[in-house]
């Protein structure tokens, strides 16, 4: 690993710290570095707070060294005035003449024109250092802008012989398959998510919340498949705690509420791909389908989704409703006490 990879590894690992907290903005690091020492570091914490950039510079206690360090960040930096001012223009006017990143955004606004400037002020500028890791890190801003559509994870949880529900839940619901140190897992990822999203038979079986209690975070925005708006107004999705948008083919009900939207689509035509066009006018960049089978099964076999994070629990129903089945790269695998993870990626296609 060379110099300029070192200091972009550490904005990577700095902009982390962002996950479920910048949207809509991507997650960014940058470091700043004076004859092989970090003098200055920072990541962007929360949309409308300043960049990562500023954070860095700000964090340097003698300004005089910035004009003889470069500075290191694993995304372009902004060229436009949003609700912080260019950090393009901030690198200039604080001197800095040498400028690492990481990858090009693609934001429109963006695009090539923060390099640019740099370029045209002087500034010594190297792109492409540990491109594919820098991706990797902001793969929902990537796909939201540049496939025009929410990052995708289907996620379920199925018995050792394969079923996802049992025949019937008239004992408990919900029932669950898997243990609790998942169950936390689970509620850690929605935290990290836009959006969570899960079909009628779902809510009308589980009543769930789709919240984070067992995590700290926001709560993602809940996306409820109700095609003839079966649910009952009592479910506790319609409770008042997050932001809902349900999607049906006929609305004749009215809203008052900000955070209670009405969406139709055409039930005939692509589903998932009409939820996918809702959600990006929503400018929600990514989303985790949390089931049931047939709302899973509308992803699966348009082949939009992403990632597919599949649990395997301990118990056997023997019969039931069948687990879909999916076929991906298989790219990680590992235990949850005596529950096996699988993580999918699609292999179809699938970059940013």
């Amino acid at each position: 690993m060379n110099i300029s990879e070192k200091y972009i590894k550490r904005c990577i690992e700095l902009a982390r710290n962002g996950l479920g907290t910048t949207y809509p903005n991507p997650m960014v690091g940058s470091v700043i570095v004076h004859e092989e020492k970090i003098i200055g570091e920072g990541w962007h914490k929360k949309a409308g707070e300043p960049h990562a950039e500023v954070n860095a510079i700000n964090s340097v206690k003698n300004e005089a060294l910035l004009k003889h360090a470069t500075i290191y960040v694993n995304l372009e930096p902004c060229s436009h005035y949003g609700k912080t001012p260019p950090c393009s223009d901030l690198i200039i006017e604080k001197g800095i003449k040498k400028v690492v990143i990481g990858t090009m955004d693609p934001f429109a606004k963006v695009a090539g024109r923060g390099i640019k400037k740099l370029m045209d002020s002087g500034c010594k500028v190297k792109v492409g250092v540990l491109e594919e890791e820098c991706l990797e890190l902001n793969k929902r801003f990537f796909t939201f802008h540049n496939k025009k559509r929410p990052y995708i994870i289907l996620k379920w949880a199925q018995t050792q012989d394969g079923f996802i529900a049992p025949e019937t839940k008239a004992e408990k619901k919900p029932v669950w398959i898997t243990n609790k140190y998942s169950g936390t897992l689970v509620h850690k990822w929605r935290s990290e998510e836009a959006a969570i999203l899960v079909g009628t038979s779902t809510v009308l079986e589980d009543n769930p919340n789709l919240n984070v209690r067992k995590w700290t975070g926001e709560d993602p925005v809940r996306i409820i498949i109700d095609k003839s708006l079966k649910i009952p107004k009592d479910a506790s999705i319609y409770n008042d705690q997050q932001k809902t948008i349900i999607i049906c083919g006929q609305n004749n009900q009215t809203s008052k509420e900000d955070n209670l939207i009405f969406e139709e689509i055409v039930f005939s035509e692509n589903i998932a791909q009409d939820i996918c066009r809702i959600l990006y006018k929503h400018e929600l960049q990514s989303v985790i389908i949390e089931g049931g089978t047939n709302t899973l099964k509308q992803f699966i076999e348009t082949g939009l989704w992403d990632e597919a994070r599949i649990f395997t629990g301990k118990s056997r129903f023997k019969k039931g409703l069948k687990a879909p089945l999916l076929t991906g790269k298989l790219e990680k695998e590992l235990m949850i006490a005596n529950d096996n993870l699988k993580i999918y990626r699609n292999d179809q296609g699938n970059n940013f």
